[in-house]
């Protein structure tokens, strides 16, 4: 039988950077590939390349960095089908496993013990008529034992995307369902705009900063 085999940008070792685990060390596994042509896109390196690895050699790297966390991310790590395979391996290898997708593609087949950070892009990205709406319909229909395994993800560049990302919330009532997290295109918006407005409309999000981008340069790879 031959080896399942995922396309890998690259396997490494940092700070968890973004959602609800900030700040805790992560072993990263960058699926390649995306496609989906998102305006800022700050891993447009990881589009194309890459390097076909068995999941078995995955495993054994990223168990190296005897990590708290390990995050499947990409490029858009569900367009490979066998990454359920190495998330449901992680998980039965009793590992907290966090999901980062773009929010185009359903997470409906993802693992229910993968913890699954969703984006929700807003119009300055160029894509949001791409976004995949029957993820959040899967997470408020969760069951509420599996639903805390769901999490929202908007990055905002100007007041527009908060205005769409605030009528959009509140047209799916999600936040009365799910976390979900708000913070800045690095570069574009200052933070304290965004928090302004958060505290203005009383909005139940949570904001968050993108920690590798302060701790290292903000164009670097692999952290």
């Amino acid at each position: 039988m031959k080896p399942c085999l995922l396309n890998i940008t690259e396997i490494f070792h940092s700070i968890q950077g973004e959602s609800s685990f900030a700040g805790w060390p992560c072993a990263f596994i960058r699926l390649t590939g995306c496609g989906h042509g998102c305006f800022g896109c700050d891993t447009s390196y990881a589009e194309s390349g890459g390097n076909l690895l068995s999941i078995e050699s995955i495993i054994e790297q990223t168990l190296r960095f005897q990590a708290p966390l390990i995050e499947i991310t990409g490029g858009e790590p569900l367009m490979q089908p066998a990454v359920h395979t190495l998330m449901q391996q992680l998980c039965n290898l009793n590992q907290k496993v966090l999901l980062e997708t773009g929010g185009f593609l359903s997470v409906g087949e993802v693992d229910q013990r993968v913890h699954k950070i969703i984006d929700i892009k807003p119009p300055s990205s160029g894509v949001s008529l791409k976004n995949n709406y029957e993820n959040i319909r899967i997470a408020v229909e969760a069951d509420p034992c599996h639903r805390e395994t769901f999490e929202f993800k908007i990055v905002i560049a100007e007041k527009h995307d908060y205005e769409w990302a605030k009528s959009m919330l509140h047209q799916y009532n999600l936040t009365e369902y799910c976390t979900v997290m708000m913070g800045v295109v690095f570069g574009k918006l200052e933070p304290v705009e965004l928090a302004q407005w958060i505290l203005y409309d009383r909005l139940n999000v949570r904001m968050q900063l993108q920690l590798h981008k302060y701790i290292w340069p903000h164009d670097m790879k692999g952290v």
